[in-house]
């Protein structure tokens, strides 16, 4: 159990001894000691969460997810999400107007609906009540507009659907909406709606149970060409992949990773390699339970990673990491050794300098 921890702390220590930040270490393991040019992960930022644990009936969206537009800095993009956030926080926060009154006393809003309230969650974002698919979409893509934002433009967005939670296992159906049950043949097509009417969403993360690799077959035939199918608890350990060399099952564009307490880097080195090799794209996600230990984000920048997903803005332990970003970012744009080439992305993803920023926790 502390193979992982024992082999960071051996990298850290070589990093120390040659005098080389940790992220540069790893880059140099990566490419065979060459000295590479390095580039930043794009954000993948969680704004709000609508799973089972929220209070309203929908349970689709676990975590709502931001990413900025390729062409901004670091910087920038964490700066424009703070305000987005700012913004959902203000509205969230906002008390509900005065009820009319009817003749027979009853309010005269429309039953079933309520005001959309939210808690901080573990994910470092707000958890809030909603009923319906589109209730948070809108609500982020309303906040956008106030600001001069445009989805599918300036931004784009990801849902961690976290199949495996929806799955009602007595009836062998997906929970979508709390009394609204779906197989999984019916989620292939609930997923292709979705991304038609939001063709901002350019990333679905664990839309099936890994079981389901038929599903998971078909919509990546349907909407991988426009839209990232990421497999995250649906993917098998990285021990498993390396050992059988085999990261097409389930079907997806790629896969997140993560440094577990099983995890060597050597191990993250190998595992980037073969996804690299597969043209896949390769997420580094944060682990539960995690500490304010900001070595992962040397680890995505050194291993070159497409993606970074660390939760929200908020709580302690995330606001560490980020900052490290933002200090990253700095350090590689003082070297010359910030490769921006790097930072386009493809057809699914369509200002000015500002003053370094320090995050504060919400």
């Amino acid at each position: 159990m502390a193979i992982g921890a024992v082999s960071l702390a051996v990298a850290k220590a070589c990093a120390m001894l040659l005098n080389k930040p940790l992220y540069l270490n790893i880059a140099l393991l990566k490419h065979n000691q060459e000295q590479p040019m390095l580039f930043m992960p794009l954000l993948m930022v969680s704004l709000v969460s609508c799973g089972k644990s929220s209070s309203g009936k929908l349970n689709l969206m676990k975590e709502v997810i931001c990413i900025p537009h390729p062409e901004l800095t670091t910087k920038q993009g964490v700066e424009m999400l703070m305000e987005i956030q700012k913004h959902i926080n203000k509205i969230i926060e906002m008390p509900s107007p005065p009820k009319a009154e009817t003749k027979k006393g009853h309010d005269g809003s429309k039953r079933g609906q309520q005001q959309i309230t939210g808690k901080m969650s573990h994910l470092g974002c707000l958890t809030i009540n909603c009923d319906t698919i589109e209730q948070p979409l809108l609500l982020i893509q309303e906040i956008c507009a106030n600001l001069g934002l445009e989805l599918g433009t300036n931004l784009h967005l990801a849902i961690n659907c976290a199949g495996r939670e929806l799955m009602d296992y007595s009836k062998g159906k997906y929970e979508v909406i709390m009394g609204t049950y779906k197989n999984a043949a019916e989620m292939v097509d609930l997923y292709v709606d979705l991304i038609n009417k939001y063709p901002s969403i350019i990333a679905l993360i664990d839309p099936f149970r890994k079981e389901d690799s038929e599903q998971w077959d078909s919509i990546y035939h349907a909407l991988g060409s426009r839209c990232y199918i990421i497999a995250g608890t649906a993917s098998k350990s990285i021990s498993k992949l390396l050992e059988q060399g085999n990261i097409s099952i389930p079907k997806s564009n790629g896969l997140i990773i993560k440094h577990t307490n099983q995890t060597t880097i050597s191990d993250l080195v190998e595992i980037t390699n073969l996804i690299d090799s597969k043209k896949h794209i390769t997420v580094f996600g944060s682990t539960e339970g995690e500490s304010s230990d900001d070595s992962l984000v040397d680890l995505a920048v050194g291993l070159g990673v497409r993606f970074i997903k660390l939760g929200g803005l908020s709580r302690g332990e995330r606001v560490t990491k980020y900052n490290r970003l933002l200090t990253i970012e700095e350090e590689l744009v003082q070297n010359g050794t910030l490769d921006t080439s790097s930072s386009s992305c493809d057809a699914r993803i369509g200002g000015q300098e500002q003053e370094t920023m320090t995050l504060v926790k919400v």
